[in-house]
């Protein structure tokens, strides 16, 4: 249904809007919108007279919210690895898995031997999954293909997304994920020979909005991304970072250096490599399914990010590995719950900070000139979104102003 020129009422609003009352939240609301796009929010008792002549639609008190942002997928790939978890449950060793196929590879082969469509189609249910919990943004990786027909099949699935959903799509290239089977001991060679000219053909064919990489002892050496980063540069394109998940390379200090939009996961990180993503403005993304999934007992040092003002996102990393998992809300509550972040961080985390994260600047907050994307909740306070496990209290979605 359409509902282009709207007037909401009785409601309660939470802006997110930085440096207001917690969880910028205005009691005794209302929102405006014209032609897909904020144009007032406020006290019910201050709505503008050219306003007041809009369709009204009475919300019974119901919270606002921006729409959630999902600022790191894995969620285009081929297969699942539902085996692989049975067998590492059943006490099968790590060597025992990949002898059988498992691990990343067996993704990437899943990856490699899908169509288009069919990446479509196996993405849907989980996209979906994402919008019944008031997603509007999501962020899609390419990453299990690692050679340039797949590469490139994956980020044209991805935008093809958007076009069968009420959905916007930004999608990240990572070439720089793992090495394939065909490039074993040899990923300087991947890099220059794969990594980077698939990246300069997904963006001359426009499926790339960032670059990504994986720094860490199983994937790239800070050396080996700062060659990557410096073709994305060299293109125009922002980057970010998988760091610090497992060990500290340094590669969060790295990505900082380039004025990276985020590091993510960051586990290892350490206080240096905090103060320079502080001064560099990049956006901490934390990732608690993997934590969980993988069993890691070394949590983000949320406390220096608070420190040294270091914004932190929350986001599901949809992928068929280390982090299964297709529920926004259970990241926040995973968030709270595993790494000590408050409800209010955890909001901020899958709203305003993740838009920024991406690089999106249109939404992520209530407030004038944004984008009309809209989360509405049969909830009484913002810190019920965060609290509740294995519940979707999502009343209605908006998106671009239409329900």
């Amino acid at each position: 249904m359409s509902v282009p020129d709207q007037l909401f009422t009785d409601i309660q609003v939470a802006t997110m809007v930085e440096g207001e009352t917690p969880y910028g939240l205005i009691e005794n609301a209302a929102i405006a919108f014209q032609d897909g796009k904020i144009v007032w929010t406020g006290h019910h008792d201050a709505i503008p007279h050219d306003l007041g002549g809009l369709d009204r639609t009475a919300l019974g008190g119901r919270l606002v919210t921006p729409g959630l942002i999902d600022c790191h997928t894995h969620i285009i790939h081929g297969g699942n690895r539902a085996r692989e978890f049975e067998m590492r449950l059943n006490g099968a060793s790590y060597e025992e898995v990949a002898r059988a196929g498992g691990g990343i590879l067996s993704t990437v082969l899943a990856t490699r031997g899908a169509s288009e469509a069919d990446l479509v189609q196996a993405a849907l249910p989980r996209v979906d999954a994402l919008l019944a919990e008031g997603v509007t943004l999501i962020e899609v990786k390419s990453g299990y293909g690692l050679d340039r027909e797949t590469e490139l099949r994956m980020l044209r699935a991805a935008r093809a997304l958007a076009q069968l959903r009420p959905i916007r799509i930004v999608t990240s290239f990572l070439g720089a994920h793992a090495v394939p089977p065909e490039y074993k001991n040899r990923s300087d060679a991947y890099i220059d020979e794969v990594c980077i000219p698939s990246m300069r053909a997904a963006q001359a064919e426009g499926l790339v909005d960032a670059v990504d990489g994986f720094c860490e002892t199983i994937a790239f050496t800070p050396a080996q991304i700062a060659r990557v980063f410096d073709a994305a540069r060299a293109l125009g394109l922002p980057i970010k970072l998988h760091a610090e998940q497992l060990s500290n390379l340094g590669g969060a200090a790295l990505a900082a250096r380039y004025g990276a939009l985020s590091a993510d996961h960051i586990e290892y990180l350490d206080a240096s490599g905090v103060q320079a993503m502080g001064q560099a403005g990049t956006v901490a993304v934390l990732l608690p399914g993997a934590f969980y999934t993988l069993h890691e007992t070394q949590a983000p040092p949320v406390d220096l990010l608070r420190a040294h003002d270091v914004p932190i996102a929350l986001a599901s990393d949809c992928n068929p590995g280390s982090s299964p998992m297709t529920s926004l809300l259970l990241a926040m509550n995973m968030g709270c719950t595993l790494f000590r972040l408050t409800p209010q961080e955890a909001l901020a985390g899958v709203t305003r900070n993740a838009a920024r994260a991406l690089g999106v600047t249109d939404c992520g907050q209530i407030a004038k000139g944004m984008r009309a994307d809209l989360a509405v909740w049969n909830v009484s306070h913002p810190a019920e979104l965060a609290y509740r496990i294995g519940f979707n209290p999502l009343s209605s979605r908006i998106f671009a102003g239409s329900l």
